[in-house]
């Protein structure tokens, strides 16, 4: 690159959250609390497969490692929003922006991790009687790291091609975290190949993936109904309804952020969806799998006596 396609812009201010003064203590609070208890929630899904034997199954050895994922990516975002709500000056450096780029890597972890966990739903569900010698240990490892491969693989993509752009104009950005969308719209360099490698990263990562979700769950329904067990069905229907529902929150709200016109302007509707994902979500991944899957309460359940008796 050569010294006129250099950027001119040393750092970047956000927009933040809220403009409204009045609802800045009760956002720092609230989003706070998120933090703490994503912080807990996480930390402890981990602890508690690590401790537990009876969740030493492939399905929440791919929980435990999207804990991590959860944690990693809040913590890439939130601390940092969190700064920004009580202080006058929104700013961050050129590195620190592109070291926020991170989180794209941890989100499309997770959702090769959502794929993954999917594929063990239908192995176990499907192929019961084969289920040991389909999920074996070695195909979760590497199943894990394609995950976590793939997803620095793309981050690195879109790091690489945003911040080779020229940054003349305003240092503004319209969000509360450095996102690509915003980031491109301050660029005065054409932003036609960052645009494309970013609708071709969602759709071959976010959209393939979502794929093979869906075709794993076109054959789970009808391998539940034919269960004879009405516990079997409920202990299935828990587990993949936690997993829905955590697929759900993340395609749907990254979908409609980034899979849209890059000439539509980046609004409030945005910022919010992407506080859904980027700070509420985490917080909500082990709480959903714990309030819908019994195995987890029952060990935690068993957890507790040992905890107190620590305590005291």
């Amino acid at each position: 690159m050569d010294t006129t396609n250099r950027t001119h812009i040393e750092e970047f201010s956000f927009a933040g959250i809220t403009d409204d003064v009045t609802l800045v203590p009760i956002l720092f609070v609230f989003f706070l609390k998120v933090y703490l208890m994503t912080i807990v929630g996480n930390l402890g899904m981990v602890a508690l497969v690590l401790k537990s034997p009876k969740l030493h199954t492939p399905m929440y050895f791919f929980l435990s490692h999207l804990s991590v994922v959860d944690l990693l990516y809040s913590t890439i975002i939130t601390p940092k929003m969190l700064s920004d709500l009580i202080s006058t000056m929104k700013t961050i450096s050129f590195t620190g922006c592109s070291l926020q780029f991170f989180f794209a890597a941890m989100a499309a972890t997770e959702a090769f991790l959502l794929s993954s966990m999917s594929y063990d739903r239908y192995a176990a569900i499907c192929h019961p009687l084969h289920y040991i010698t389909i999920m074996t240990k070695k195909k979760c490892w590497c199943l894990v790291f394609i995950s976590f491969t793939v997803g620095f693989l793309q981050s690195s993509a879109q790091t690489s091609c945003v911040f080779s752009l020229n940054f003349c104009r305003s240092n503004h950005i319209t969000h509360f975290y450095c996102d690509v969308r915003p980031l491109l719209k301050l660029s005065c360099s054409n932003t036609f190949t960052c645009d494309m490698v970013t609708i071709f990263i969602i759709s071959s990562g976010g959209v393939g993936s979502f794929l093979s979700i869906l075709v794993s769950y076109t054959f789970i329904p009808p391998s539940i109904f034919h269960m004879k067990s009405a516990a079997s069905r409920q202990k299935a229907f828990g587990t993949c309804s936690a997993h829905i529902t955590s697929v759900t929150i993340l395609y749907g709200s990254v979908f409609f952020v980034y899979l849209r016109s890059s000439s539509s302007n980046f609004g409030e509707r945005d910022k919010v969806v992407s506080i859904f994902y980027t700070v509420i979500m985490p917080m909500l991944n082990p709480l959903i799998y714990s309030m819908r899957n019994q195995e987890v309460k029952r060990a935690l359940m068993r957890a507790a006596p040992r905890t107190r008796k620590l305590a005291n």
